[in-house]
């Protein structure tokens, strides 16, 4: 339980710590990994395995443990044929996150953003625009930009490290070139990139 005191809004450590307990759960905090920021696997014997990344503010970590929480619950309710991200998911993990949808957990300008998304929860919260920029300003500062900041024409680099020129903007999302190969690809609009400097 003081584990999870470091990661979680002060008032979900208990019940969280009760799910843990509940579902039999190994959680692990790790490093940050580019590609997702937690997962849930059952190995061999049936012992039932969560890591969450280490980086995450609280908010995020609360909704991030829940969403693998609810791949767990889904899988033991419905069998484990269903899609990870599919509707029983959705509607497991919406009923998870109802107890913790509160004023006195979330900030003011927070708690409508989530509540919001949670009408219907994606398979990543990244790819909701609005709840991902609301909850990285709980994150500490940064020298990044988001896409959607930057000016038409601008290169950047991405998480992958390549080199990029922004072009003009979707329906949704922007459409990118990357500068090594002369491919075009589109990035959303909460990507978090690193401008480059005119002279650079």
């Amino acid at each position: 339980m003081d584990l999870l005191e470091k990661y979680l809004p002060k008032l979900t450590v208990a019940p969280i710590h009760a799910l843990l307990k509940e579902f039999k759960v190994q959680l692990k905090i790790v490093h940050e990994r580019k590609t997702r920021h937690g997962d849930y696997r059952r190995d061999a014997s049936g012992l039932h395995h969560i890591t969450i990344n280490s980086n995450l503010n609280k908010y995020r970590f609360l909704i991030t443990l829940v969403h693998e929480l609810a791949h767990l619950v889904a899988f033991q309710k419905y069998g484990r044929n269903i899609q990870p991200h599919g509707v029983e998911w959705k509607h497991t993990f919406q009923k998870m996150m109802i107890p913790f949808l509160r004023p006195d957990i979330y900030p003011s300008d927070l708690l409508p953003v989530v509540v919001k998304h949670f009408k219907n929860p994606r398979a990543s919260s990244d790819t909701d625009a609005l709840m991902s920029i609301a909850l990285r300003r709980y994150d500490p500062e940064t020298d990044k930009n988001y896409i959607f900041e930057l000016p038409y024409g601008s290169r950047f680099v991405a998480s992958n490290g390549k080199l990029y020129q922004l072009g003009k903007r979707l329906r949704k999302r922007y459409e990118c070139l990357e500068l090594d190969s002369g491919k075009m690809y589109v990035f959303q609009p909460n990507a978090q990139v690193t401008l480059m400097k005119t002279n650079e």
